[in-house]
């Protein structure tokens, strides 16, 4: 359920907004991205697991709370985020 170091790196990488940059709103969002669909998966073929659909609404909480901040502090940034990012669809 949890990613990779590997592929945590590559988010970090693709999202980052400056060299040394790992805690950025945008590389936050990604990560707890991945971190959602991956967990969706799972409770697709685990229906009952309720721990983790727990877990599941935190993280997504989470994204929303950092999102809002991200489109009150910049909102060309949050539009670019959203768009790579594929959500709002």
């Amino acid at each position: 359920m949890a990613i990779t170091k590997e592929r945590k790196n590559e988010l970090i990488n693709e999202f980052k907004t400056h060299e040394n940059d790992t805690g950025s709103p945008e590389v936050q969002i990604a990560v707890l991205t991945e971190e959602i669909n991956n967990l969706n998966n799972h409770l697709r073929e685990h229906k009952k697991d309720h721990h983790s659909r727990r877990g599941l609404l935190k993280m997504v909480g989470r994204r929303r709370h950092l999102l809002n901040y991200l489109r009150d502090k910049d909102v060309t940034r949050y539009r670019d985020l959203i768009g790579k990012l594929g959500l709002r669809r």
